[in-house]
């Protein structure tokens, strides 16, 4: 055994200093963030074509109000470009306090923005600008708190301590839909979309300042600085990762697109399908969702943990492909239109998402070596989330309405996306936990193949 892998070895057996407050910074800072994105999501289904696209078809105010959803992510590149670029040069910790500050004055802005029947369409002009701001600000947040909890951990467990930041979007969608569900249930259909949805995104700015104080007491992670002592900071970190990394940028691209698909199908169409095609109450579809967010909380950080003792990309290639195979089926249980049946249905939908979902950080931030991970890292997070998450709703209800309210449609959709992902799993490469290492003892890490 080499002296490397003997330090490596030796790495595994106490977690190093700062890690635990790492896994936590990293996950309650997430977890606030997507909060905030989480209730424009569900927002957009059940609100927003109400009150800032109203006077259209209700199928095309729908249509318009994916669209301004599909935004978020569409933004979600220019955050990773430039803060990508600004966390391979100066470091993640800073740039995590402002992608914070960002997301959560555009969610308190929206919760207070005039509906169209007060200002017209520079309503919803404005609700675009805003869910732009948030697009920008989650494109740069999720490279660096990966980052944050991973290069201050063990990295021959990169995907449990990398799965920090992956818990970040159930736990924020418990609590989204945990207030959206009791302000739905507790006001009337009126107040609601009044003023009660408002509630949500306003509470926000109490999050915001709760996870500032966690973030603003971090040290940078080892890694960093180990990167910053040896001056090899990358001069332009984008540019490198295009000329130097392309493999591993379309590998990691293409691992996101199913788990994105997926999560939009159980977070924002299935609110509508189960609404307007088998007549469910809200309260019923978002209480389902609770309970499948839930169940993730404590999926994710096991798969993620689970791919350190097997190998990671089959794990998540066997879930793709579980993936593809379940959806028919989904359809086929609610189809009774039992609220059991959607509950059960959606907590196993959410439950393959989280084992792909969970391993996905680690298997993404190790396709990079450490001087370009913020950037690689961030392009191949927010590019992927074009093809997948920002069109997904748009797509789904397209498809929704080609088959007259048919699901057969959809199935394929999603069979398309787990292969996509399942050949992302084929480019990609193994875990390299020994670059960590080299890199800590100071000597030259090699780059990612």
């Amino acid at each position: 055994m080499t002296s490397t892998n003997k330090a490596a070895k030796a790495v595994t057996r106490k977690p190093p200093p700062g890690a635990l407050k790492a896994y936590v910074a990293s996950l309650t800072g997430t977890s606030l963030e997507y909060y905030d994105f989480a209730i424009y999501s569900v927002a957009s289904a059940l609100v927003f074509p109400k009150i800032f696209f109203p006077g259209n078809d209700e199928f095309v105010a729908l249509l318009l109000s994916f669209s301004a959803f599909a935004v978020g992510y569409l933004a979600r590149p220019i955050g990773g470009v430039i803060f990508g670029r600004l966390g391979d040069k100066i470091g993640r910790k800073y740039v995590l306090v402002f992608t914070l500050v960002l997301i959560g004055v555009a969610t308190v802005l929206i919760g207070a923005l005039p509906d169209y029947s007060v200002i017209g369409v520079a309503a919803p002009t404005i609700l675009v600008l805003l869910r732009l701001a948030q697009g920008i600000g989650v494109g740069g947040e999720w490279g660096g708190a990966v980052l944050l909890s991973s290069e201050f951990g063990d990295p021959n467990k990169r995907g449990f301590w990398s799965s920090a930041a992956q818990i970040g979007p159930p736990a924020g969608n418990l609590m989204a839909n945990g207030v959206l569900a009791i302000l739905a249930a507790s006001l009337s259909d009126e107040a609601f979309l009044s003023w009660g949805w408002r509630v949500a995104f306003l509470a926000s700015a109490l999050l915001v300042v709760f996870g500032l104080v966690i973030r603003l007491k971090l040290e940078e992670t080892p890694v960093f600085k180990a990167i910053q002592a040896k001056g090899d900071r990358p001069k332009a970190p984008i540019k490198e990762v295009f000329t130097t990394q392309p493999r591993a940028l379309v590998a990691a691209a293409l691992s996101r697109v199913c788990p994105d698909i997926l999560y939009a199908l159980f977070t924002v169409f299935v609110a509508v399908y189960a609404t307007k095609q088998l007549g469910m109450t809200t309260g019923n579809v978002l209480s389902a969702i609770l309970i499948g967010s839930a169940f993730q909380l404590f999926l994710i950080p096991l798969a993620g943990a689970l791919t350190d003792r097997f190998n990671r990309r089959w794990v998540y290639g066997i879930a793709a492909a579980a993936t593809a195979a379940y959806i028919p089926l989904f359809f086929l249980m609610i189809q009774g239109k039992s609220v059991a049946m959607l509950t059960v249905g959606t907590v196993i939908g959410l439950a393959l998402h989280a084992f792909m979902y969970g391993p996905q950080a680690a298997f993404i931030t190790e396709q990079f070596p450490a001087r370009l991970r913020y950037a690689g890292s961030s392009l191949a997070y927010t590019l992927a989330g074009v093809i997948g998450g920002a069109i997904a709703p748009i797509i789904f209800t397209a498809l929704y309405g080609a088959a007259g309210g048919g699901w057969y449609l959809i199935a394929v959709y999603i069979l398309v996306a787990a292969v996509v992902t399942i050949v992302g799993m084929l480019l990609g490469r193994d875990p390299k936990p020994e670059e960590d290492v080299r890199l800590m003892q100071g000597t030259h890490a090699q780059p990612a193949a």
